[in-house]
């Protein structure tokens, strides 16, 4: 059935191309949605972009008609512009003259015009969503990007073989199982045997070659840094493969994602040379937030966001050999150009060829960025995204439309990605205690 969707302004700033996505259905964009538009397109954030993409983009729809009566979008839906015919507030509103009730105002009138039609007011503000049922009007969060996290896939599974199979499986590191829907590239499985005492061992599924085959993690670990649990044993055998070029890594507080992730950037860069550099970055909340705010030069301003980075590579240097490298080695790798740490805020434009990428905290991004992050890996780059999907600080996503959770779930299977939940944490008894019950 058609139905009228009123769309708020987050929701074209989180997703610009969200006028496309309403499949045969009829879009509203109420004028002071527009107005609020307007105010971001000189920022030079994410946000200032997505502002003035969908300016360009509804622009572009007027070569179709008029916005007043409405132009074709999506797959034979409509677009139109909403001016009421009065600047009225509610009657009932503590802040009448508000944008946000203007915008619940212009909702109600395309509701009341047309009584036939569902009209669905669509909005990221919970609190907004719940002002809109109070008042009646039927409302829903953006969910085109959104993913369902308790079907998100853990990126490993237990695969019950023979014990004939096990054996052959240790001895020559391979095993082509039986056909299973849920075996996809990059699965990491643990192999369980069917004898009285059970027996399991390690291997990821290699899509090329349907074939589970052995993990490949040093005994003596990496940089210093030995996994402590079978999950910890699955991420460093992706991170150390180079044909896996895009890894998730999701995990609450101490699971070790970071840790690991620069491990295997410190192994694969400096120590072995596959890349020609380790390049580590975050988010500076929000992402794009001017920097010059803080005092001192680029260095000094960098300090209190990277600070975690620092020092994770500190613990890793000095313990993959502190008296090889040490604190001295530390220095000597920036200054070679081997070792960069840097915010995503000036990402945009670049190419990144022949890089090791660690992006950290990439739960704060959203689909987009992660996007656009993604896209400026060059030819022999990898690059590693990891976070916690429910320690967010970004105000415009959630556990479900951040773009790390999307990014896990709309790449799994693909050939060169891998995908990977750690859940135990090996931090300390007190973090675990903290994550998992505060």
């Amino acid at each position: 059935m058609r139905k009228n969707y009123v769309l708020d302004t987050n929701v074209l700033l989180h997703d610009p191309y969200a006028i496309q996505k309403f499949e045969d259905n009829d879009l509203v964009i109420p004028i002071f949605v527009l107005e609020e538009i307007d105010t971001f397109k000189r920022d030079t954030t994410e946000r200032g972009r997505s502002a003035r993409t969908v300016s360009r983009l509804i622009d572009n729809a007027r070569s179709d008609g008029s916005l007043a009566r409405g132009v074709r979008v999506g797959e034979g839906g409509t677009l139109r512009v909403h001016v009421p015919t009065e600047r009225r507030g509610l009657a009932i509103a503590l802040q009448p003259g508000s944008g946000d009730h203007a915008i619940l105002q212009c909702a109600i009138e395309v509701r009341d015009a047309d009584p036939t039609k569902r009209t669905v007011f669509i909005t990221l503000d919970v609190n907004l969503r719940i002002r809109a049922d109070a008042l009646g009007l039927a409302t829903e969060p953006y969910e085109n990007q959104a993913v369902d996290l308790d079907h998100l896939d853990a990126g490993a599974i237990e695969l019950a073989v023979t014990a004939a199979e096990l054996d052959r499986f240790v001895e020559t590191g391979g095993l082509e199982p039986s056909p299973d829907p849920r075996l996809y590239a990059n699965l990491c499985v643990t192999l369980r045997d069917d004898s009285p005492r059970p027996r399991t061992a390690l291997g990821r599924y290699h899509g090329d070659r349907r074939e589970i085959r052995a993990l490949r993690v040093p005994r003596e670990g990496v940089m210093g840094v030995r996994p402590r649990n079978r999950e910890q044993q699955f991420a460093l055998d992706l991170l150390l493969d180079d044909s896996v070029r895009l890894i998730t890594i999701m995990g609450k507080a101490g699971t070790g994602k970071t840790l690991l992730a620069l491990a295997a950037g410190l192994r694969r860069t400096v120590d072995e040379g596959a890349f020609g550099r380790l390049l580590v970055s975050r988010p500076v909340m929000p992402m794009g937030r001017d920097i010059g705010y803080l005092p001192g030069d680029v260095k000094e301003k960098l300090n209190p966001w990277m600070q975690p980075i620092f020092d994770n590579l500190e613990f890793l240097l000095m313990a993959g050999g502190g008296k090889r490298r040490g604190m001295r080695g530390f220095d000597e790798l920036f200054e070679s150009g081997q070792l960069q740490v840097e915010p995503l805020t000036y990402i945009r434009g670049r190419s990144l060829p022949q890089q090791y990428m660690i992006v950290d905290e990439a739960q704060n991004l959203t689909p987009h960025e992660v996007k656009t992050v993604i896209t400026r890996c060059g030819e022999g780059s990898k690059i590693v995204l990891t976070g916690d999907p429910f320690q967010i600080d970004n105000p415009y996503v959630d556990s479900a439309s951040n773009g790390l959770t999307v990014a896990a779930d709309r790449l799994r299977g693909e050939p060169m990605v891998g995908h990977l939940l750690l859940s135990k944490g090996e931090r300390s008894d007190l973090a675990n205690i903290a994550a998992n019950k505060l």
